[in-house]
């Protein structure tokens, strides 16, 4: 029986790496890249993900992308496979194969949860990655049927998924974050109001650890 499948990379086991680009209108665009998901080899979860099936699962996920289709993913991993909308941080924009790795490349959106990648990104927090996926799980733990749904940015493995978990359940629940939430939803096409909402993102994040 198929079953949601969620497979988590540190920033040292995906060598991810984030970079910056200025577009021709001005507009810096921040983006990550690295592996994926890792194949061939027993993972934490003690399940193996055969060359095979990874490259038929990348392959779709391509698929999709040729096809015009969005591949959102969120910041954190939630056990569903539905994405959900509140919480979109980015949008995959590449994937392929090298050796047996499913590498791929990730747009952060200036999305409310994108702004909080990006900021993060900008001070220097090291981010990984995790793999949402559905397939069956033999009884020696090799993965078949593999699918992947999206791939989420998620913290260190020292604490999983915590911190942007915490300054998510903080925008919410708290009156300054909703705030900020909402003038995330504002700025979205403007830059300078963009660096605004950081500088004050950086202030509530610095806040919410004295906590």
């Amino acid at each position: 029986m198929s079953r949601a499948l969620v497979e988590y990379l540190n920033y040292d086991q995906s060598k991810m790496v984030a970079e910056a680009k200025t577009g021709a209108d001005g507009k810096k665009s921040m983006y990550m890249n690295g592996i994926f998901i890792q194949g061939d080899v027993k993972n934490a979860n003690q399940r193996v993900y055969p060359l095979a099936e990874i490259s038929r699962a990348v392959g779709n996920v391509n698929d999709r992308l040729k096809q015009g289709l969005s591949v959102l993913g969120e910041a954190d991993h939630p056990a569903e496979l539905t994405i959900n909308l509140d919480r979109v941080s980015h949008v995959i924009t590449d994937m392929w194969m090298e050796g047996a790795n499913g590498m791929g490349k990730l747009k952060i959106l200036p999305t409310p949860m994108g702004q909080i990648i990006e900021t993060l990104l900008d001070n220097g927090v090291k981010l990984g990655v995790s793999s949402r996926g559905s397939g069956e799980v033999g009884h020696d733990g090799t993965v078949s049927g593999f699918d992947i749904v999206t791939v989420d940015v998620v913290a260190q493995p020292s604490a999983p998924s915590a911190y942007p978990n915490a300054v998510y359940e903080s925008l919410m629940n708290m009156n300054g974050g909703m705030k900020l939430h909402k003038l995330a939803e504002q700025v979205s096409h403007d830059y300078s109001a963009q660096r605004y909402l950081q500088a004050n993102i950086v202030k509530f994040i610095n806040e919410l650890g004295k906590q």
